[in-house]
């Protein structure tokens, strides 16, 4: 399903997009302490329709699995990053070690979607006639 090219290339920004929406739709769902303060669940409710939204366009092209993936491994990643500036929350030193292999995860990932040189085709043995056979 993964495209070559600008499309390919456009599907991938879009998808980081849709990782950035995904980490304001966290961060938000967390300030809203349980949907319980108006403006945060405001803000929550348009960035999950925006993260929704760029997440369908950008798996119009990219596989959903991969683009799933990537896209949650952006929304966790991202939180876990923010969250300790937003809301005061820690961030140990293994957690972030374990967050960067996340991010790495990602990258790789997305290296991996590169288009693959194609092999030269393999020619088909041709039929032997009964004078070859002998």
């Amino acid at each position: 399903m993964s495209n070559t090219g600008r499309s390919s290339a456009n599907s991938w920004l879009t998808l980081l997009l849709a990782g950035g929406f995904e980490i304001g739709y966290a961060l938000s769902v967390g300030g809203s302490h349980g949907f319980t303060r108006l403006s945060w669940s405001l803000v929550a409710v348009v960035f999950f329709l925006l993260t929704l939204w760029a997440l369908s366009v950008a798996l119009r092209t990219i596989d959903v699995g991969i683009g799933y993936a990537v896209w949650a491994g952006i929304g966790a990643a991202g939180a876990a990053l923010l969250s300790p500036v937003f809301f005061n929350e820690t961030l140990t030193p293994v957690q972030a070690l374990w967050l960067a292999l996340i991010i790495v995860g990602v990258v790789w990932l997305k290296l991996a979607d590169r288009p693959q040189s194609t092999p030269d085709p393999v020619e088909e043995p041709t039929e032997r006639t009964a004078a070859q056979v002998r």
